[in-house]
């Protein structure tokens, strides 16, 4: 384990270096990809589209706009060679603890529509079809985990928490974390970091990024801070701007899935 002066170092150099495109998506955009499988409803969108600067991927991913470097990806479900989980103590003082999960999946599904995560919280799967990828804020309502788990595709770190008992300091201390961090994404959003609470949360503080979870009993804000810098900008693309708050985002500010 690196020392937390080494941390915060590797962390400025992150996301400092991140490239990422930050221009959202028309609904419109959304074209014809690969269908959604399991789930009821009309085949959805297969591909994102993102502004210049972006980084494309090719065989059913989210696509970019020009510019941006090439990454591999493909349609379907993927999956570890060793399926098994591979804890890692990230050290601190609330027993917090780092697993590697199998990628679930990556498929579009219509938005709304109910999605199975094997792992708690969710760190990857299906989600929602583009353009609906929740947007890198703080929130202080719950929303379906379909639209940021397409927000961990695209390279983006959650932090979900549920505190039965009310943790306003500690919400207050992953806030002014969230706000230490180095802005790569330019002014709104300036990273990548989404963080809401989630009643189904069988922990007090949990974070997720593509293919990995922390789980602990409190906010430890080293061991968070090792997580987002190991795990920040890893999703299978590279996408900063777009999408939506689920909260607002219907007509009239109202909730995009009632």
């Amino acid at each position: 384990m690196h020392s937390n002066s080494m941390r915060a170092l590797g962390l400025v150099g992150l996301l400092a270096g991140a490239a990422c495109s930050s221009s959202p998506v028309a609904p419109a955009d959304a074209a014809a990809g690969n269908p959604s499988t399991g789930s009821a409803g009309a085949a959805m969108a297969g591909s994102d589209v993102a502004g210049a600067g972006g980084a494309a991927m090719t065989g059913g991913g989210d696509v970019a706009g020009g510019g941006g470097a090439a990454m591999t990806g493909g349609s379907g479900t993927e999956s570890l060679d060793d399926a098994s989980a591979i804890p890692t103590d990230a050290q601190g003082t609330c027993s917090a603890v780092v697993e590697q999960h199998p990628i679930e999946g990556f498929q579009h599904t219509p938005i709304c529509s109910p999605i199975v995560y094997h792992t708690h919280p969710p760190s990857s799967g299906d989600h929602y079809a583009p353009p609906y990828w929740a947007a890198y804020q703080t929130y202080t309502q719950p929303f379906l985990p379909g639209f940021w788990v397409h927000s961990l595709e695209h390279g983006g770190v959650v932090i979900t928490y549920n505190c039965k008992d009310g943790c306003p300091d500690e919400v207050a201390s992953a806030q002014a974390f969230i706000d230490s961090l180095p802005a790569d994404c330019g002014d709104k959003p300036k990273r990548r970091l989404i963080m809401l609470p989630d009643p189904e949360l069988d922990v007090r503080f949990a974070a997720s990024a593509w293919g990995y979870t922390l789980r602990a009993s409190c906010f430890d804000r080293n061991a968070f801070a090792a997580f987002v810098t190991d795990h920040y900008g890893q999703g299978r693309e590279d996408i900063c701007g777009g999408g939506f708050d689920p909260l607002t985002g219907a007509a009239g500010g109202t909730p995009l899935c009632p």
